[in-house]
């Protein structure tokens, strides 16, 4: 590479990211001097126009930020509101929550894995093309985004930015008649979510390594959708440790850098990863049965840091989720009102929810009167911004040592590496044009 003297490849506008960025990759000598992912966007304020709302109304207002994880916000917001006034969402409510959840992990993980990640390793320029050549595979995929969809459109009234969730609880819940055809279809849904994985093992993964600690909610028992604990793996293994939820904020700390209007975080001062591999390594064990067979099956092992792999692992949460909803929709009597009560009260209150793409912290201060006097609010894409630019050039260093790829190889592998760590419909496609300067 040393022969080809210093380079810059930029790359202007990613195509239908989440928001708007570019990338650029500063290369001198053969080895990478930066890679930057820079967030162009606009602020879009719902910190500050949260504030002087109702406490009732963060959970419409919040799911609108996303239109791939409207649920994810909507529980975080009302885990939040409702801790700042003190109440406890249990029982079947807390069980229909789930349920909810997911519905939407189910359409959102086989979304990506098939239509938007599965290109990269199938020589694809995208889902059309990629239709053409493995049209059952992608069937099964749309089959698997269906029955998601179902779950949201019986939960939450639609199945975009649900309209039947409010805090404590439901507007409406269904009859146990209602669930019912939900679960025989999700008992189709189940054989295709294990062939996925069957599917994707097949894949071949070139060799990589994450090197960041490793965070998401615990619940001892169980793996962790809407509700737990934060907890860290340390990047260079040894014990997990924990601290509350109340407490995100004291470790995970955000600052402005010059090239992007999204925050960057780090965590005590590290730099860290949310999402499918950390929440694998830490909630492996607890996995349902079906979902265990099949990281088993696949090769998985214990801990997965190789973020090529992570198709891999979306494709056993969607076996979880679906056998989740499943065990949820069996054990469900209807509950006698469809909510709580959640008077207002002031106080501060915070919520934590792991969203398909990692995890997602909300919290809120209300005054006496329930008034949002302020509001924070930590998605994990803008947690993750450090460790994909981290990843990006040791992938790119990697492929460097190995040879002298061309620009557009060298553009291609980035790609890649930027999907690898966002299962948002946005982020998970290609870019749309790049420019080469030599320094």
């Amino acid at each position: 590479m040393t022969h080809r003297g210093s380079r810059v490849l930029h790359v202007g506008a990613l195509a239908r990211v989440e928001g708007e960025g570019e990338l650029r990759l500063r290369v001198h000598d053969g080895r990478v001097a930066e890679a930057r992912l820079r967030i162009y966007e606009p602020p879009r304020f719902f910190e500050a126009f949260l504030r002087g709302r109702a406490h009732t109304e963060p959970p419409d207002i919040t799911a609108r930020i996303c239109g791939i994880c409207p649920v994810a916000y909507q529980m975080s917001a009302c885990r939040a509101i409702e801790d700042a006034c003190g109440v406890t969402v249990g029982g079947q409510l807390a069980a229909l929550r789930r349920l909810l959840y997911c519905g939407e992990w189910i359409e959102s993980q086989a979304l990506h894995i098939h239509l938007l990640h599965a290109p990269d390793f199938l020589g694809c320029d995208g889902a059309i093309e990629l239709a053409r050549t493995h049209r059952p595979e992608v069937e099964r995929g749309l089959r698997l985004k269906q029955a998601g969809n179902a779950i949201l459109e019986l939960l939450g009234g639609r199945a975009v930015h649900p309209v039947n969730v409010r805090l404590g609880g439901f507007h409406r819940v269904p009859a146990r008649s209602e669930l019912e055809p939900l679960a025989e279809r999700l008992r189709r849904s189940l054989d295709d979510a294990r062939e996925t994985v069957r599917w994707a093992s097949g894949f071949d993964f070139p060799d990589a390594a994450i090197d960041a600690d490793l965070l998401a909610l615990a619940e001892p028992g169980g793996y962790a959708i809407d509700s737990g604990t934060p907890t860290v793996l340390p990047a260079g293994g040894g014990p997990l440790r924990s601290f509350p939820v109340a407490e995100f904020g004291e470790h995970v700390t955000e600052e402005q850098l010059p090239h992007s209007t999204a925050l960057y975080s780090r965590l005590d001062g590290r730099r860290h990863l949310t999402g499918p591999l950390a929440r694998y390594a830490i909630s492996g064990r607890w996995l349902t049965g079906a979902a265990r067979a099949a990281a088993d099956e696949a090769g998985l092992g214990e801990i997965c840091r190789n973020p090529f792999r992570s198709v891999l692992v979306r494709g056993v949460e969607t076996v979880h989720a679906v056998e989740e909803a499943l065990r949820v929709i069996e054990a469900y009597e209807p509950p006698r009102r469809p909510y709580v009560e959640v008077p207002p009260r002031a106080g501060t209150g915070h919520g934590a929810t792991e969203a398909p793409r990692g995890l997602l912290h909300h919290t809120y201060v209300l005054d006496a009167e329930g008034t949002v006097t302020a509001a924070r609010l930590v998605p994990p894409t803008a947690q993750n911004q450090g460790a994909i630019e981290a990843d990006l050039r040791s992938v790119a260093q990697a492929a460097l040592d190995g040879g002298d790829p061309t620009d557009e190889e060298l553009t291609a592998l980035c790609e890649r590496a930027i999907r690898n760590h966002d299962p948002c419909i946005s982020c998970a496609t290609h870019f749309l044009d790049l420019t080469v300067d030599r320094e």
